[in-house]
């Protein structure tokens, strides 16, 4: 009977260890005090499975910042895909940015509407101070689907510098574009955009007009761009818009990849594609070892 109590305990100290690498990451809310934003703000992050792992103690893990679309939140990512089960292939720490309908740009006529500037001054900061993140660009990468799409590479193309990737699903990328002539009827994509890019001859439309960023880019050739990679379903009212920039970036000789695959803009697309997005970034970026001694948790 001892023996067999023996062998049970045995057992029983084992199963953390084989299940270890079985389990979903975990997950956590983190709140942080956006000065910008003038208000607390969350955000969700996805921790890689090895994160406590003994030997990767003193790793900084390369970071995905995933951006959701519009009338979305940052807890679409978990609540609506299987990614959390995605991301246990890969030692991807994943952080799900809340941009409300603010298409990831500081507004044109909302003051305190400056979510581009939030990203990057406050959220990416913060992540790096309380995690083990890479705090490098060959360590970063940023993407979304449709308004995060559209946000994902205008960052990309905006601040090169900051990110050796940008994927986009579905990507909104005529949003700086569409003026009132095209937004003929009211509702949250009307007011959103014309909330954040103002009228036609805006500024804010021009600083934030993908199409328009490319070409700047492309005719400066200064720093290294990110690698672009983009899909659309072929079924999604956004697809023509996906085509036009990808004939650019191939007039333009902008590194990226491109695909078009039966589809709509669902659900069940992007929890398709978001797979594809975490392989390429687990291909690409780079994490930091040893780590910096500033990290927390």
């Amino acid at each position: 009977m001892k023996q067999a109590r023996l062998i049970l305990f045995s057992v029983l100290l084992l199963v953390p260890v084989s299940a270890y690498a079985q389990r979903d990451p975990p997950t956590s809310e983190i709140e942080l005090k956006s000065t910008l934003l003038g208000k607390t703000i969350n955000y969700r992050i996805l921790y890689p499975v090895k994160y406590y792992a003994p030997e990767k103690r003193d790793t900084r893990f390369p970071v995905v910042y995933l951006l959701h679309g519009l009338s979305g939140h940052s807890n679409n990512w978990l609540e609506k895909t299987q990614v959390a089960g995605y991301a246990t292939h890969y030692d991807l720490f994943i952080v799900m940015v809340e941009g409300n309908n603010g298409w990831y740009t500081d507004s044109a006529t909302v003051p305190a509407d400056k979510y581009e500037s939030y990203i990057l001054s406050e959220l990416i900061p913060d992540v790096e101070k309380r995690f083990r993140v890479s705090t490098q660009r060959e360590g970063r990468a940023i993407s979304g689907l449709s308004m995060g799409g559209y946000g994902a590479f205008k960052f990309g193309l905006k601040h090169p510098e900051m990110f050796a990737l940008a994927a986009s699903m579905s990507g909104a990328f005529g949003a700086a574009s569409w003026t009132e002539k095209e937004l003929k009827d009211p509702g949250v994509i009307r007011d959103s955009l014309l909330n954040t890019f103002g009228p036609a001859d805006s500024p804010t439309r021009a600083a934030n007009d993908v199409f328009k960023l490319a070409r700047e880019v492309s005719a400066k050739k200064t720093a290294p761009l990110p690698y672009f990679y983009f899909d659309c379903g072929t079924e999604d009212f956004l697809f023509s818009n996906n085509r036009e920039l990808a004939s650019l970036f191939v007039e333009l000789k902008i590194p990226h990849e491109y695909r078009q695959l039966p589809g709509t803009h669902a659900w069940a697309y992007w929890d398709a594609q978001i797979q594809e997005i975490l392989k390429l970034a687990a291909k690409r970026l780079r994490g930091q070892e040893p780590s910096a001694k500033s990290a927390t948790q």
